[in-house]
């Protein structure tokens, strides 16, 4: 990590369209190894499932979810040694760890799952500290470009992609998170069936930002690329009218039987 700051720290701020850095082969391998190997099945635990017309994906901050390796490596992600390297590259002063991995932890994404493009919540809601940064460790073993799944990252206008980022194992992206870092990758993905987008999220924050970043606080913000994107399929509509119809009783059974 001491080796990596400056070069890391001169990437970062001269990133557009905003300030952010991907590293590569960052972690020893044999240890991402093993964090894969007990990476959990779509069907293996009760994951937060979204599916809607602006993201379909997979999500699971439950430190039951964690294999034991999965769980050290999140918690050295939120120490004072790992935040102090993010400070030295980032320039942003006192950042705080999230115990609770809100937004974070597993993600997983399907094919033909997406998430559209967005800027994040801007307050932590247990503790109401201002998130700062993005950290995404991806897991794809033998990702190939046509599979999609590409990190986009969009201009302050909604008017163009400025930087595309591919999924690949042992990458690493850092990115700092205002009301207009619009990022995503909104296109379904393309992969064979069976094979997964699989990444770790790690979120930071601060007590207090700048004034210029300053906002009321908001949820997860999503911005479409033209008009009428934002459409949901006709299985989405018939998944939504069966939720609508089966009592809440009967609707918990099945998903503890799918969990």
């Amino acid at each position: 990590m001491q080796q990596l700051a400056a070069p890391a720290r001169e990437s970062y701020g001269s990133a557009h369209p905003y300030p952010h850095v991907v590293l590569d082969d960052f972690f020893a391998p044999e240890l991402l190894e093993l964090v894969l190997e007990e990476f959990p099945s779509p069907a293996e635990i009760r994951w937060q499932r979204f599916d809607n017309d602006r993201e379909i994906k997979l999500a699971s901050a439950t430190e039951r979810a964690f294999g034991p390796v999965t769980r050290l490596l999140l918690y050295h992600l939120n120490s004072i040694t790992f935040l102090s390297f993010l400070s030295e590259v980032t320039g942003i002063p006192n950042l705080i760890p999230d115990p609770t991995f809100e937004g974070g932890g597993l993600h997983q994404i399907e094919r033909g799952g997406k998430l559209g493009i967005h800027a994040d919540f801007n307050r932590h809601g247990r503790f109401k500290l201002d998130r700062r940064l993005n950290v995404l460790l991806y897991l794809n073993k033998d990702w190939r470009d046509e599979y999609g799944g590409h990190l986009e990252l969009w201009d302050r206008s909604m008017s163009r992609c400025e930087a595309k980022v591919l999924p690949l194992f042992n990458r690493m992206m850092i990115f700092g998170t205002t009301d207009y870092t619009y990022h995503g990758h909104p296109d379904p993905l393309r992969c064979p069936a069976g094979v997964t987008r699989k990444s770790l999220a790690l979120y930071c924050f601060t007590n207090g930002r700048p004034d210029e970043e300053v906002s009321d606080e908001h949820t997860t913000a999503f911005r479409a690329r033209h008009d009428g994107e934002f459409r949901l399929t006709p299985g989405q509509r018939l998944r939504a009218m069966a939720r609508d119809l089966v009592p809440p009783l009967i609707a918990r059974q099945l998903r503890r039987r799918a969990g």
